[in-house]
């Protein structure tokens, strides 16, 4: 139940934290469009624009309707006038949630668990499905690429058309997982050896001594909190790499560059009185 509600809580601070990427945040327009003017924020969140874009009676950017849904459940679907997911929604949420909670009362805690598990994955795609429902004439939308890398890495990429980057970052995270897993498992294995060497009602005739276990048990855990960090920087990395290069979509470096070398006169320099000759040089140019 921990692990559903810190998964569903990182997804809450994931949306909250997309509202603050802002377009002023570039020292170059590179797009004119007014769309992803109005793709960015000025305040983190405002209530007046949620609820006001969910009475439809004005237009709600996609980031304040994300944070806002976060929250308020079933708000992406109201805003995009999708009203018939909504009994969807609330009943796979809310009914998986409550499923969960009267069978660990139970005592089963195994199909609990997979209640849970449902409802989070419900609460996930409620806002995958609000994200991507939502309607935009500009594209890409740099609001829409950042939410999609934070609800599934690598889609941020994919909607840029940037699909090379996808095993990038995949494989980024698979190979800080595969440690962070490796180096779990050691620790665990340390800690119970350590356990066993320093219990006094047991006799224990490993052939590590409790020192050495205690060694080996805080090595593996601190490159096992390393594989953490390195996953969710990997992760980081990919929400802001959708963000920015959402915006330099539209940027062109021109290939009209040209290169000339010519001949040309030196003018003397009449402030040296023993140098009053032109000279012959080149002159060398790049047009870009």
């Amino acid at each position: 139940m921990r692990k559903i509600a810190a998964v569903i809580s990182l997804l809450m601070i994931c949306l909250g934290a997309s509202a603050q990427f802002k377009s002023e945040a570039f020292t170059q327009q590179y797009n004119d469009d007014k769309g992803n003017q109005k793709d960015s924020t000025d305040v983190l969140f405002s209530f007046k624009e949620y609820f006001g874009g969910l009475a439809h009676k004005n237009e709600m950017k996609i980031g304040t309707m994300a944070v806002g849904s976060a929250i308020f459940i079933g708000g992406e679907q109201i805003y995009n006038r999708q009203y018939w997911k909504l009994p969807i929604v609330y009943t796979s949420i809310f009914g998986s949630l409550g499923a969960g909670i009267y069978l660990n009362s139970q005592g089963k805690h195994d199909a609990a668990k997979y209640c849970f598990i449902g409802s989070g994955v419900a609460y996930w795609a409620t806002h995958m499905d609000g994200v991507i429902s939502y309607k935009s004439d500009t594209y890409p939308l740099p609001g829409r690429a950042t939410l999609l890398s934070i609800l599934c890495p690598g889609l941020g990429q994919a909607y840029n058309g940037e699909f090379w980057k996808i095993p990038i970052y995949i494989g980024g995270m698979g190979v800080a997982y595969y440690f962070y897993d490796m180096n779990g498992q050691n620790y665990e294995r340390y800690r119970r050896i350590y356990k066993e060497a320093t219990n006094t009602e047991v006799a224990y005739n490993g052939p590590i001594t409790a020192e050495q276990a205690l060694y080996y048990r805080n090595v593996f855990r601190r490159y096992r909190d390393y594989s953490i960090l390195a996953m969710g920087l990997v992760y980081l990395l990919q929400v802001i790499d959708a963000n920015v290069f959402s915006y330099m979509h539209d940027f062109e470096i021109v290939d009209d560059m040209a290169l000339s070398v010519t001949p040309t006169v030196i003018a003397p320099d009449t402030q040296l009185a023993f140098n009053t000759r032109p000279a012959l040089g080149m002159s060398i140019g790049l047009r870009f």
